[in-house]
């Protein structure tokens, strides 16, 4: 079979494997939608401490069963199935007290276990151990399916965020995560969602999709006074910082209503993690900042849910279909801002 393999920084291959076979504790899938991320620019590019080359790579995972392992019950081949990117173990504190996302032991798909660009692949015991292999509802196509868990984690974060009836949000990123910002809290029962981002042409393609209530470029305007504007004066209830710029989350703090919410929802490169914060703004208008980091099994469910009931809808994003041949060139088109969700389909 063929797979997208991580070897070192700036060498990522396709190349022939052997076709996986599960073990007694194994489910093995053929991947029909493997939906690419930033995050996977970032592997390409530099690698990543957790990925010990080499390394098939993938995370936002859909496919049908092929085989179950011999002490796997309830699942069947033909089975369609997504499945979970972050793997908590289930047992530690954290984990018992419901605090999935922040495991201090969680491993990863694509990371530590070999991810879904490939034709087939293996779904670990890891998984299964914490009801993380979900099934698609009916209805739901494979590639919708894999945009489930980027959605997970948008879920985490409002959820976190408190985004809610009446809310003006602001969401501060136009990539595929902005998008899923901006539809996810309109069907939370936002009043209000702008969408703001630094590159024209990236906001007009999202904008045309989403439709938030404003677009905003911030290579154009001062988006802290544009917002203000929007907003009356008051500010916004929620803001969501969905890019990894340092300058967003400070602005984020100044657009910000009283008793407001803030979102570092995306996180900023390892060698500039460091902002400049009005301290007397969060103490004096009574912020809160929250971050963001994941996602549980549980919320892999509710995505697919609000997927497959129309609330959240994803089909659209999805601008790109690509075979498994053409890998490397969804990773050039997601690092170019082309696109807003690249599938692979193998």
């Amino acid at each position: 079979m063929r797979v997208v393999r991580f070897h070192a920084p700036g060498d990522v291959r396709i190349e022939d494997a052997p076709e996986p076979a599960p073990g007694p504790g194994d489910v093995k899938i053929r991947v029909r939608a493997c939906s690419t991320c930033g995050t996977d620019v970032k592997i390409r590019n530099f690698g990543h401490h957790h990925i010990v080359p080499p390394r098939v790579m993938g995370h936002e995972i859909a496919g049908e069963v092929v085989e179950a392992g011999a002490d796997v019950t309830g699942w069947q081949p033909g089975d369609r199935v997504q499945v979970i990117a972050a793997i908590p173990c289930g047992q530690c504190g954290e984990c018992r007290k419901g605090r999935m996302t922040v495991c201090p032991n969680q491993v990863s798909m694509g990371y530590h276990f070999d991810g879904g660009f490939a034709e087939y692949m293996i779904v670990p015991p890891n998984v299964l151990a914490v009801d993380g292999l979900n099934r698609i509802p009916d209805g739901l196509s494979f590639a919708e399916a894999s945009v489930a868990e980027p959605l997970a984690c948008v879920l985490n974060g409002q959820n976190l965020a408190g985004v809610g009836e009446g809310d003006d949000v602001v969401v501060m990123g136009s990539g595929p995560i902005g998008c899923l910002h901006v539809r996810l809290a309109r069907a939370r029962g936002a009043a209000r969602v702008f969408l703001a981002d630094l590159n024209r042409e990236r906001l007009d393609l999202a904008a045309g999709l989403v439709q938030p209530d404003a677009a905003i470029c911030a290579g154009e305007t001062d988006v802290v006074d544009a917002v203000m504007k929007l907003t009356e004066g008051r500010g916004a209830d929620v803001v969501i910082t969905a890019a990894a710029a340092g300058a967003a989350q400070e602005q984020a703090v100044q657009m910000t209503a009283r008793q407001g919410r803030i979102s570092f929802f995306g996180g900023l490169p390892k060698d500039k993690p460091i902002i400049a914060l009005d301290s007397n703004l969060v103490h004096y208008r009574e912020l809160s900042i929250v971050g963001a980091n994941g996602s549980s099994p549980q919320h892999n469910k509710e995505a697919l849910r609000l997927i497959a009931e129309g609330a959240v809808p994803v089909a659209d994003l999805i601008t790109h279909r690509l075979p498994l041949q053409d890998a490397l060139d969804a990773f050039g088109i997601v690092a170019r801002g082309e696109a807003i969700k690249v599938t692979v389909e193998p």
